[in-house]
């Protein structure tokens, strides 16, 4: 009797330790999350667009009758493409990504009128080009979507470039550097491990200067004001 006990005992043990070692086996390891991919470090890359805005140019005129300043007026629409350059730093603190933004681009943004000087009763052509333009600025953003790889900004600063602008009444034409300010927006997207897609808005204005006189001791002001709309490729060093 006792040599049977000690058999069903065995046996209970030997059938019960698959059974336990089977219920453990069950039991997968938990998923392995990929930690959010960070956006601190130096990145470079390249950017074009379009830009479309607005240049007006006046001065005190030879007035007929009837004029006071500002009807003297060459008032158009300018437009064109842009190219170019950008190097960059962001630095990652939490939930937000600061940064600093540095670019160049060779511009061919232009626009002219035919009825400039019109109310002074002496209509001719006048118009404005931009040649390159350049900025320096800060950016802001705030990371989301998986692995937080799209970065929606803000960004503002330094805007700079140079101006070109004729007037036929003599004729005369002169050429500026200009700086002034920008601002706006735009997202970015990581794609690949070091590399990322953007699109931006910038508000660009350069101001209202002198640019040279349509005639001796008549000073012409021109203003330069724009739109930017651009995609870039940018290559980040992490």
């Amino acid at each position: 009797m006792k040599t049977f006990s000690i058999a069903i005992v065995g046996i209970a043990a030997l059938v019960g330790t698959p059974v336990l070692a089977a219920d453990l086996a069950v039991k997968a390891p938990p998923p392995v999350v990929a930690p959010p991919l960070s956006w601190t470090g130096p990145y470079a890359g390249i950017a074009g667009g379009y830009g479309w805005g607005h240049s007006d140019q006046w001065d005190p005129g030879f007035c007929v009758t009837d004029c006071v300043f500002g009807d003297f007026d060459g008032s158009y629409k300018i437009n064109g493409g842009l190219v170019g350059g950008t190097v960059g730093q962001n630095w990652q603190w939490g939930a937000w990504v600061f940064g600093v933004e540095s670019d160049w681009s060779w511009a061919d943004i232009s626009g002219s009128s035919n009825t400039c000087g019109l109310k002074s009763g002496f209509p001719h052509s006048c118009g404005t080009k931009l040649d390159f333009l350049g900025t320096l600025r800060g950016r802001l953003g705030v990371p989301i979507g998986p692995n937080s790889a799209w970065l929606p900004y803000v960004t503002g600063g330094l805007a700079y470039g140079q101006v070109k602008a004729w007037d036929n009444f003599t004729p005369a034409n002169g050429s500026d550097y200009r700086d002034g300010w920008t601002a706006g927006g735009g997202i970015e997207v990581l794609f690949a491990p070091n590399w990322s897609f953007k699109v931006e808005y910038l508000f660009v204005d350069l101001g209202n200067k002198v640019m040279f006189n349509v005639a001796p001791g008549v000073p012409e002001w021109v203003s330069v004001r724009d739109n930017v709309v651009r995609i870039g490729i940018n290559y980040q060093s992490r």
